[in-house]
């Protein structure tokens, strides 16, 4: 290998610093999730078979090819922040979600085989805002 300065490389190649990004807090992150989903808002995105009958091992390494979390995956700044692969569990971990609100999103049981993705990121957006009705409800009744 030859040793070559910056400037040497710069004379046969566009040089560029590595691509920082500011830390994102939860919330940035998925409203940036929503936002690549309404980027094609009618992309035929697959959802996930039945993720609430996994266990939690298998749950944590399912993935569907062009779900949801494919589409996150794709982003190099959400991947660079951290997103290592589009499996469901690196998604709950990455996005801080509980299975519950996962599950709404990418489970086959709301949506079939397949939904548009202006759909998923409704549903990506709701787990900001959520449902607190709803919210209040799952915590007094479902253990």
């Amino acid at each position: 290998m030859k040793y070559q300065t910056l400037d040497q490389l710069q004379t046969i190649a566009k040089v560029e610093p590595s691509a920082t990004y500011p830390t994102m807090s939860r919330t940035q992150r998925i409203e940036r999730w929503a936002k690549l989903l309404e980027q094609n808002p009618r992309r035929c995105l697959g959802a996930l078979s039945g993720t609430e009958y996994l266990s939690p091992e298998a749950r944590a390494v399912a993935r569907g090819a062009g779900s949801p979390i494919t589409v996150a995956y794709e982003d190099p700044v959400l991947r660079a922040m951290g997103l290592k692969d589009d499996t469901y569990g690196e998604a709950k971990r990455f996005f801080e979600l509980s299975d519950w609100q996962l599950h709404n999103i990418v489970c086959h049981c709301h949506v079939g085989a397949t939904m548009q993705a202006r759909w998923a990121a409704a549903r990506v957006r709701r787990t900001i805002t959520g449902n607190r009705l709803l919210a209040w409800l799952r915590a007094r009744f479902v253990h």
